[in-house]
């Protein structure tokens, strides 16, 4: 008489190796080259499962993860080199009514289209993510004020001439389907030589955002300058960063 299968723990070892297989191969992504097993295969799995851990599995952007490390990272940037940077905060206008009247596999495509017209509206040194459910966030390092007006406008513009075709099931003597949408756009720019946080820096940028849509949507507003007022938190973090260099 044959003995049951063995069934392995989640923590082992080749299970967890498995599951790293299994991730790739639902993700579309290729397996890494090379003698699968060897030092340098193994290390480029590590790497594309890093890579996968942090891109948003719809459109292949940042996901939350990476932006609020990217965030962090940026705006310690600033505070450390006086550069202007500027984060936008991005949503799609009345995206509940695209899936209620068209589905939820509309829906996806419309998502997935914005995304790649936010991609090609900005330099590859910025950083594009989907932070929620039709919501983006973009951070543009080095960004000067004018700068920024251009750029937003640019994807807003852009989207909102994009019509989007839908790949639904096919109707005989019905061309296909498009569906238009447009983004609400709002900016904030992170200020410099100051010690702020990412949770200031987002919340600003969302009220610039909450204005767009307050006033019509399919509209963009930024903080009028690249000079941000600066808060009683902000105050007490840079306070509290001169206050501890005098003793260092």
């Amino acid at each position: 008489m044959s003995s049951p299968p063995t069934r392995r723990s989640p923590s082992d070892p080749l299970r967890q190796f498995e599951r790293a297989l299994q991730l790739l191969e639902q993700s579309g992504q290729p397996l890494p080259p090379g003698e699968p097993g060897s030092a340098a295969w193994q290390q480029a799995l590590i790497e594309a499962l890093v890579e996968l851990s942090s891109r948003d599995a719809l459109t292949g952007l940042a996901n939350r993860r990476a932006f609020a490390v990217a965030l962090a990272r940026e705006i310690d940037r600033v505070a450390r080199s006086g550069e202007p940077a500027l984060l936008l905060a991005l949503d799609i206008d009345h995206f509940k009514r695209v899936n209620d009247n068209l589905g939820h596999n509309a829906g996806d495509q419309v998502i997935r289209a914005v995304a790649r017209a936010l991609l090609d509206s900005v330099r590859p040194m910025d950083l594009v993510a989907r932070v929620g459910g039709e919501e983006f966030a973009i951070i543009l390092p080095n960004c000067a004020s004018t700068f920024g007006e251009t750029v937003a406008e640019r994807i807003r513009r852009r989207v909102e001439r994009m019509p989007v075709p839908l790949a639904m099931p096919p109707t005989a003597g019905t061309p296909q389907q498009t569906v238009s949408v447009t983004v609400s756009i709002g900016g904030a720019f992170a200020p410099q030589w100051v010690r702020s946080t990412p949770l200031l820096w987002q919340e600003r940028a969302d009220q610039q955002l909450y204005h767009a849509k307050a006033q019509g949507r399919n509209l963009v507003r930024l903080e009028p300058t690249a000079v941000s007022v600066v808060s009683n938190e902000e105050k007490r973090l840079l306070f509290d960063t001169f206050h501890s260099q005098e003793y260092e």
